[in-house]
């Protein structure tokens, strides 16, 4: 039951909106939950999780819930997070429902609308977080009030938090780290729905359910090049900038070499199962011993299945030079 209910709003926020003739009260509900947290800018340079967390505290004790249930926890002023708990009988353990609040950056000039302002075009949501992770957030939320209102009573808690810098990973401000660390009590649970899975659809019908058993290790560096300067009218041999690109051209060359685990093994063998002709036969061809070369060849061209074959890094963001008219001194990419 709980899965059902928890399921039924979530094709309205997927589907475009133009097919849905009218709302029910529900439905227009979670809307306008979505739109609410789309035009909060939850960035970490210039946002606000803590705004966000609040909107939707002040809707769940409009809704009914007690203020005991429903708190707003930060480590600092603008890394709000939103814990909320509907009581059940107690009989099981509860159930978590997490989602993000922060977004990634949002460079306005790299987008056609204003990414902080709700908008629906042509069949699609644009804006910073439709997708990643303000739906789910969103769904979330409008699921618990309307259980709220119905009166319904499962037989586990079930457990919202919606949390600070997911983005950002291990950092002092991870939502989900800092609760563990210092409000344990509050999230703890039998077993959680994030982003991490789900159900997988092909033209409306589900083909798979994702679990997540693990997660990649995340690890952040910064490659620095320097040079003692000089004017740009003068120009040596020996450039920052030129050095930098230069090994950042061989690390785009390199690929990390062929490896599975557990989980990679079964997860490329049950996925097998619903793909057909060649994408399935190399599927099952990597977790072979020996694994098949030619078959980890083709997968590595489709990067989805690339990242889970081996450790990937790229270049994410470069930054040299001080002055139009000046050598470089400095040099630095994050990979």
């Amino acid at each position: 039951m709980i899965a059902k209910r928890i399921c039924l709003l979530i094709p309205l926020l997927l589907l475009p909106w133009g097919a849905v003739l009218a709302l029910t009260a529900e439905q227009q509900l979670a809307r306008d939950i979505y739109r609410e947290l789309i035009e909060i800018n939850t960035t970490d340079s210039l946002g606000d999780t803590t705004i966000a967390a609040e909107a939707m505290a002040k809707r769940l004790k409009a809704a009914g819930f007690s203020e005991a249930d429903v708190q707003v926890l930060a480590p600092t002023e603008r890394k709000g997070n939103l814990v909320a708990r509907l009581r059940g009988t107690g009989k099981k353990k509860p159930l978590l429902l997490l989602a993000h609040l922060d977004v990634v950056e949002a460079n306005r000039g790299d987008w056609s609308v204003d990414p902080f302002k709700f908008l629906e075009r042509d069949g699609y949501f644009y804006g910073r977080g439709t997708a990643d992770d303000k739906a789910m957030a969103a769904i979330f939320v409008a699921n618990l009030i309307r259980y709220k209102k119905e009166g319904l009573r499962f037989d586990r808690d079930l457990i919202l938090a919606l949390t600070a810098d997911e983005e950002l990973g291990e950092v002092p401000t991870n939502g989900v780290a800092w609760l563990l660390k210092n409000h344990r009590q509050l999230i703890d649970a039998e077993f959680a729905l994030n982003e991490g899975g789900g159900v997988g659809l092909l033209n409306g019908k589900p083909q798979v359910n994702n679990l997540q058993s693990s997660e990649k290790v995340f690890l952040l560096y910064r490659l620095e090049a320097t040079n003692s300067g000089g004017h740009s009218s003068i120009p040596t041999r020996d450039n920052a900038i030129y050095r930098l690109a230069q090994g950042l051209a061989r690390l785009e060359k390199y690929d990390f070499p062929f490896k599975l685990n557990d989980t990679t093994r079964a997860y490329f063998e049950r996925s097998a199962v619903g793909q057909a002709g060649q994408l399935g036969a190399d599927m099952l061809a990597i977790i072979r011993e020996p694994p098949d070369a030619a078959a980890i060849e083709r997968l590595t061209a489709i990067p989805r299945f690339n990242a889970q074959m081996r450790t990937t890094c790229v270049a994410t963001r470069l930054q040299g030079g001080h002055a139009d008219n000046a050598l470089p001194q400095l040099a630095r990419a994050t990979v």
